[in-house]
């Protein structure tokens, strides 16, 4: 049986106001925002607005919406760091490596030859702020 949705996550409190992020995109489906321990410059979570565990659980429409946000942002943060690429996680309960029970999208630009950092560091919030900036700044109008 799946373990049930958890109003109190670290991401439900974003989305509720509650705590503070960085945000680079927000719309009536889905929220991006920067991560705080991210581990390649740029690094961006975009996350849904309805209230998802993970990819198992979330309504396959409201999926289909938000995988193309996440497409839009994925594409600005390319274009925002002059990226070579990019790498997206997604993971699904402690096994799979979930660590917030709130389905989210990792959007990290990458470099030939730069590895990602570890986890776990803590990023300085002025420098968060002028990433989410350069990221809005390449958005563009949502055309989905």
């Amino acid at each position: 049986m799946a373990a049930a949705y958890d109003n109190d996550n670290v991401f439900a409190k974003i989305l509720r106001g509650e705590i503070p992020a960085h945000k680079v995109y927000e719309d009536d489906v889905a929220l991006a925002i920067m991560d705080i321990m991210p581990r390649a410059e740029g690094h961006v979570l975009v996350i849904p607005k309805v209230p998802a565990r993970n990819l198992l659980d979330i309504d396959p429409a409201a999926l289909a919406a938000l995988i193309s946000r996440v497409q839009h942002v994925a594409k600005a943060a390319k274009d925002a760091f002059g990226a070579d690429g990019l790498t997206l996680q997604q993971f699904n309960e402690s096994a799979g490596g979930q660590v917030i029970f709130h389905l989210h999208f990792h959007i990290l630009p990458r470099f030939e030859g730069v590895a990602l950092r570890p986890p776990g560091t803590m990023a300085d919030g002025e420098k968060l702020k002028a990433q989410a900036e350069k990221i809005r700044a390449a958005l563009g109008p949502f055309a989905g």
